[in-house]
C-alpha cells in the first residue's frame, strides 16, 4: 500500500511546492526530482506486483495488477525523461521572451499535476473515479496547451477544452449505463463501480445496457484518444503547446485514455458473449489508421505532422486490442510501449530543431545532421524507428498485429498495409529535408538535454531485438486480463 501511496502523494506534493516556488531557478529540480522519486516509487511498485500478485488498497478504491502496473511504469519513465528535457526547453523559451517567470510556475505545477490525474486513473478501481481523473487530466493539460497566450494556442485549448469536454460527458454517460446495470446484481451497496466487483459478475450483466453504455464510452474516452472522427483537437494542441507537453500528450495521456476503453472492453465481452465491442474497437482503429496516413502530405508544421502519426498509431493500437487473442493483445502492448517511448524521444529531437531554427514550418528547417548532429541522427533515427523499419522494436509490434490481422481477418490487411505505406513515403520525405541540406538555425542558448532522446531510442531498438523474459512474461500477464 506504501509504494501505491507514493506514487499517487509524490507528484501531488510537487505540484502544490511548485505552485508556490515554480518560477525560481530551482523549479526545474524540483520538478525533475519530484518525476524521478516518482518513478523509483513506481519501480517499487512494480516489483510488489510482480512478487506478490494483484493488490486492492484503500477500501478497494485503489487495484494494481500487471496491466496497470505496467502502465503506470511507463508513465513514471516517460514522465522524467520528459522533466530532464524541459529543463533547458523552458530556459531557452524563457530567454527568448515566450514565457514569463508566472507562466514558467503555471507550467511547473500543472506538469506535476497532470502525472497525478494519469496515475489515479490507471491506478483506481473506481469506475467514477477514473471518469474524474480523466476530466482533471483534461482541464490541466488545457493549460499547458494555452500557456504561451498566444491566439493560436488560445484557439487550440479552446478547442481541445470542448471537445474533450463533450467527450467525456458521453464517457461519464457510459459510466452510468454500468453502474445501472450492476447495480441489480450487485445491489446499491455492493460496490456497483468498483472494476474488481464488476468482472466477477460481469456474465449476469444486462446485454443490451452493456453494449449500449460501451458505445458511449468508446466515443467519449474515444475522443481522449484521439480516434478518428474525434481526433481534431489532436494536432493543434500539439501544435501550439509547449514541446514537453506534446510529448507527454502523445505519449502518456492516449494510453491511459484508451486504457479505459479495454477495462471497459472486458465487462462488455463477458456480458454480451460475442465480438460486439471488439468490431467496435476494430471499425474505429481502422479508420484512425488510415485518414491521418492521408493527412500526413499536407503537413507544413513539424508538430502537427507527428500529431498525426501519434493518431495513426493509437488507431493500430486499438484495431490490435480490437482482434483479442493473446497475440494481438500482446503487440498491443508492445506497440503502446515503444510508441511511447520513440514518439516522446521525436519531439525532444523535434522541441530543440524548432528553437534553433526559430521556427517550427517544417520546409524552414534544414540541415539539423550538420548544425547539430545529434538533434539530426536523434531525430532521423526516431523518425526510422516509428515508421517501423527493423531492427527497432515498433517493427516488432506492427509485424504482430499484421500477421494476426492476416490469420484472422485478412480483408483488413491489405488497408493497413496501403495505410502504413502512405505514412512511411509522406513523413519519411519530409524528415529527410529537415536533417539533411544546408543548415538554417542558430544555435542554442543552453546544451540540449539529448540523454532522454537516446535513452528512449536504446529501448526501443532493445524491444526490437531482444525483450527480456520477465518483461515478456508482464506483457503475457497483462494480455490474458485482456483477454
Amino acid at each position: 500500500m506504501i509504494e501505491l501511496a507514493l506514487v499517487l502523494a509524490i507528484p501531488l506534493a510537487a505540484a502544490v511546492l511548485l505552485a508556490l516556488f515554480g518560477h525560481y531557478r530551482v523549479a526545474a529540480d524540483i520538478n525533475s526530482a519530484g518525476s524521478l522519486l516518482t518513478l523509483v516509487a513506481a519501480g517499487m511498485l512494480t516489483i510488489r506486483v510482480i512478487s506478490e500478485g494483484p493488490l486492492v488498497v484503500l477500501d478497494e478504491q485503489f487495484f494494481v495488477d500487471p496491466l496497470n502496473v505496467f502502465l503506470i511504469a511507463l508513465t513514471a519513465l516517460v514522465g522524467f525523461t520528459t522533466s530532464l528535457f524541459s529543463r533547458p526547453y523552458m530556459r531557452i523559451e524563457h530567454d527568448h521572451g515566450r514565457l514569463s517567470a508566472s507562466r514558467l510556475r503555471l507550467y511547473h505545477s500543472m506538469f506535476q499535476m497532470f502525472m497525478c490525474t494519469m496515475l489515479v486513473a490507471l491506478s483506481t478501481n473506481n469506475l467514477g473515479i477514473l471518469w474524474v481523473a480523466m476530466e482533471a487530466a483534461t482541464l490541466t493539460t488545457v493549460l499547458l496547451v494555452a500557456l504561451y497566450r498566444t491566439p493560436s494556442s488560445l484557439e487550440a485549448a479552446w478547442k481541445y477544452f470542448i471537445l474533450c469536454g463533450v467527450g467525456i460527458a458521453q464517457a461519464l454517460f457510459g459510466t452510468i449505463l454500468i453502474y445501472f446495470a450492476a447495480e441489480r446484481v450487485l445491489g446499491p451497496l455492493g460496490g456497483a463501480l468498483l472494476w474488481t466487483h464488476l468482472d466477477v459478475v460481469k456474465g449476469g450483466l444486462e446485454p443490451t445496457v452493456l453494449s449500449l453504455a460501451f458505445v458511449f464510452l468508446i466515443v467519449g474516452y474515444g475522443t481522449k484518444t484521439g480516434l478518428v472522427p474525434l481526433h481534431n483537437w489532436l494536432p493543434d494542441a500539439h501544435a501550439e503547446g509547449p514541446t514537453p507537453v506534446s510529448a507527454v500528450l502523445s505519449g502518456l495521456l492516449l494510453n491511459v485514455a484508451l486504457y479505459a476503453i479495454v477495462r471497459c472492453k472486458v465487462l462488455v465481452d463477458g456480458a454480451l458473449g460475442t465480438h460486439f465491442a471488439g468490431n467496435l474497437m476494430m471499425g474505429f482503429g481502422l479508420l484512425t489508421v488510415v485518414v491521418p496516413a492521408f493527412y500526413l502530405s499536407r503537413q507544413k508544421d513539424v508538430k502537427r505532422l507527428f500529431g498525426y502519426s501519434s493518431i495513426e498509431h493509437m488507431g493500430l493500437i486499438t484495431f490490435a486490442f480490437g482482434m483479442g487473442g493473446p497475440v494481438a493483445s500482446f503487440a498491443g502492448l508492445l506497440h503502446m510501449t515503444v510508441h511511447s517511448l520513440t514518439k516522446s524521444a521525436i519531439f525532444f529531437a523535434v522541441g530543440h530543431a524548432a528553437q534553433m531554427a526559430g521556427t517550427q514550418i517544417i520546409d524552414n528547417i534544414k540541415g539539423l545532421i550538420k548544425q547539430s548532429p545529434t538533434i539530426g541522427w536523434g531525430l532521423m533515427l526516431g523518425a526510422l524507428a516509428i515508421l517501423g523499419m527493423p531492427p527497432f522494436g515498433v517493427f516488432t509490434s506492427e509485424f504482430m498485429i499484421l500477421t494476426t490481422a492476416i490469420k484472422h481477418y485478412p480483408w483488413a490487411t491489405p488497408i493497413l498495409l496501403t495505410a502504413l505505406g502512405v505514412a512511411f513515403a509522406a513523413m519519411f520525405g519530409k524528415v529527410q529535408g529537415m536533417v539533411f541540406g544546408e543548415p538554417t538555425g542558430r544555435p542554442l542558448s543552453h546544451n540540449p538535454a539529448l540523454l532522454p532522446v537516446f535513452l528512449h531510442l536504446g529501448l526501443v531498438l532493445m524491444l526490437g531485438l531482444w525483450i527480456p523474459p520477465y518483461l515478456a512474461e508482464w506483457y503475457r500477464q497483462a494480455a490474458r486480463l485482456i483477454g
